[in-house]
């Protein structure tokens, strides 16, 4: 794992932490697992699945209730990241302020990153 011993890998607003809770409750899930995948205009995805059992070679993070496992290939790329729950009249969802990224296409549903 790429670490700062002491510091988290990812952190977690206060709202994605409800939203994370929320819906592992719902679900009896264990946490969510996040990832990269290649893929969209500017090369690279988020990806996000609920699951009920940890890998191994996860990095979890707990924080107010909320565990996010981190799936090994990404743990590199997401290394910073806070994550964030947003509402507004038109969607909602989960937001990636990645300090990693260096480009993204216009609808925000890809990203890039300097070391690829």
């Amino acid at each position: 794992m790429f670490a700062i011993p002491g510091k988290q890998a990812v952190t977690i607003t206060p709202r994605a932490a409800a939203q994370i809770r929320k819906l592992m409750d719902q679900g009896d899930k264990t946490g969510l697992r996040i990832g990269v995948k290649k893929g969209g205009c500017a090369g690279m995805e988020y990806t996000m699945d609920y699951v009920a059992t940890a890998d191994p070679n996860d990095e979890v993070v707990e924080q107010d209730g909320a565990r996010v496992l981190i799936a090994p290939m990404a743990q590199m790329f997401l290394f910073g990241t806070e994550i964030d729950y947003e509402t507004s009249l038109l969607e909602s969802g989960f937001r990636f302020n990645n300090p990693n990224v260096t480009e993204a296409c216009g609808c925000g549903e890809s990203i890039k990153f300097a070391n690829m």
